[in-house]
């Protein structure tokens, strides 16, 4: 079994409004030395077998097209065996 995870989060130069409200927030409740939040997604895949090169390739597609807007977002793709 494998399990494939994809990180997406706004590229640095997109303004984050939910990471300025969390941030805000962070500061009513007593963590005000928080310099800066940015907000993403996550996608968690699991695999029954293992994950060779062909599907990684295939996982990197999918991130890229469906999981992730490319022009606002980056995504992480990282594979626990």
């Amino acid at each position: 079994m494998s399990i494939v995870v994809v990180n997406v989060a706004l590229k640095s130069e997109i303004l984050d409004p939910q990471g300025r409200a969390i941030l805000g927030a962070l500061g009513r409740v007593g963590l005000s030395d928080v310099a800066d939040v940015r907000q993403g997604k996550q996608f968690v895949l699991t695999f029954d077998g293992d994950v060779d090169e062909a599907k990684l390739v295939q996982i990197h597609k999918i991130a890229s097209t469906l999981l992730s807007n490319p022009v606002i977002e980056d995504f992480t793709v990282q594979v626990r065996q």
